[in-house]
């Protein structure tokens, strides 16, 4: 292995997605001599096959819908079906702008990039390309792909995951989702939106499951109304080929077929391979495990993203990014409230989310001492015109602060930036039902929702 000797950088950085391009553009910002290599395209999933792609199609799903549902505001119009070489074309220009976009920050940043597979040598180098890149502290962010389960065999045919997906080049008449977080709901509602037929397969016993159990209720009874049919609470067992199609079998013996089948149960960690163990990086389970500071137990080694046992977010992944190229140029860094980090789902109705659900609140400070309010959006004049339907519901401490926000509704997602700030700086409900909302808007509902939680509601009940 030939060693490229003429540098050792302050900061390796194996994968350049969401954390890896982070940690690099803030790594340089602050002095630091960077290298990222990518076997890929910088920009990782979020980029190319998570984020931004699928809110692209959720996004002509929605036009789709409206283009149906226009008579209801007096707009005569015809709908006249979808183009997926088109809806394709423009997701491609979405990502392609913004991929243009990422490769010159990192080239005005001067981060040295390296497109190739690299592997971890030794606790301060990467071998890629044949050539051996030492630096100071590497930054392991290989990310994650999708999962499967055993005997279930991805092909890409029938049986596909949300990368191929993401490449359809057409719209499936039915389908079977497996899988009710995240992933699996946000492909059900675009897909509905599209025209197919689709039946979630869940083995827990809500959709999005790891929301309150308040917004898993609002979200099943808006897909019943979309007509997104979804199975809860028994697990899968296998799937098989049919004549023209693919059939799923649930341990309670159930069936459902359809002409193909999504395996949408999650990301696992890409870690395989890579050196981490040989170089004594511990982990468990296929990821690398991090102290709160994103260190590795291995002193020159940090891992950030996917890789590591956290929220599987684009935007944790850049915070960690920063947090840990901050510590390395000797900032004072603070470790990441999990809880405080934003979250969203962006199927139709969006359900999103900050702080602790309603049930972990009263685990942790007791049932006597929990207050919840539901803030129906039906009270919300914007929500009225947007003929949205859905509630904010604030969990707070008995006369202390606002420990959770969740939200379902169109937009939503929108309102989660002061609903972060709210939780993020321990706000009372006094305190936010001060603040003036502008009307009318749906930020407004955060307003009245705090009005309410204060004893002095304006435009609801007591």
């Amino acid at each position: 292995m030939a060693n490229d000797a003429s540098t050792v950088f302050d900061l390796v950085i194996l994968g350049g997605g969401s954390g890896g391009y982070a940690a690099a553009l803030r790594g340089a910002q602050l002095g630091l001599d960077v290298a990222l290599i990518e076997k890929g395209k910088v920009g990782g999933t979020c980029l190319h096959n998570g984020c931004i792609p699928t809110k692209a199609l959720l996004h002509a799903g929605e036009i789709a819908d409206q283009a149906r549902e226009s008579a209801q505001f007096g707009v005569k119009a015809t709908f006249e079906g979808i183009d997926m070489e088109a809806v394709n074309k423009y997701k491609d220009d979405v990502i392609a702008g913004l991929y243009k976009g990422l490769q010159g920050l990192v080239a005005s940043r001067k981060v040295h990039y390296i497109e190739g597979e690299g592997k971890l040598s030794s606790p301060t180098s990467v071998d890629v390309n044949g050539q051996r890149i030492q630096g100071r502290h590497v930054l392991l962010a290989t990310g994650s792909v999708p999962k499967s389960l055993p005997g279930l065999e991805i092909d890409g045919n029938r049986i596909i995951s949300s990368d191929h997906a993401l490449k359809l080049d057409r719209v499936p008449k039915s389908a079977i989702v497996l899988g009710g977080g995240v992933i699996g709901v946000e492909f059900a509602s675009a897909w509905k939106s599209f025209g197919t037929e689709v039946t979630i397969v869940e083995g827990l016993k809500h959709l999005v499951p790891v929301e309150d159990e308040n917004s898993s209720k609002l979200l099943e009874r808006a897909f019943r109304k979309r007509g997104i049919k979804f199975n809860l609470g028994t697990f899968f067992e296998k799937a098989e080929y049919t004549q023209d199609g693919v059939r799923v079998t649930l341990a309670d013996g159930k069936t459902f077929e359809a002409e193909i089948l999504l395996v949408a149960i999650g990301r696992g960690p890409v870690s395989q391979g890579l050196g981490y163990e040989e170089q004594g990086v511990a982990m468990d389970r296929g990821y690398v495990l991090v102290d709160e500071y994103m260190q590795t137990n291995v002193p020159t080694i940090s891992a950030v993203g996917d890789l590591v046992p956290t929220l599987q977010l684009a935007h944790v992944g850049f915070a960690e990014g920063i947090l840990v190229a901050e510590r390395l140029a000797g900032l004072k860094t603070v470790p990441i409230d999990y809880d405080g980090v934003p979250r969203v789902t962006y199927c139709h109705p969006e359900v999103a989310s900050v702080g602790i659900t309603e049930a972990k609140a009263k685990e942790i400070y007791g049932a006597d001492k929990v207050v919840a309010l539901k803030y129906n959006l039906a009270g919300n004049g914007k929500s009225r015109i947007l003929k949205t339907a859905g509630e904010i519901k604030l969990v707070q401490v008995k006369d202390g602060a606002v420990v959770g926000v969740h939200m379902v509704g169109d937009r939503m997602g929108e309102q989660v930036g002061e609903a972060q700030l709210i939780y993020n700086w321990e706000a009372l409900p006094a305190e936010v039902a001060q603040l003036i909302h502008a009307h009318p808007t749906q930020n407004e509902a955060m307003g009245e929702a705090h009005l309410a939680l204060a004893g002095k509601p304006l435009h609801a009940h007591d």
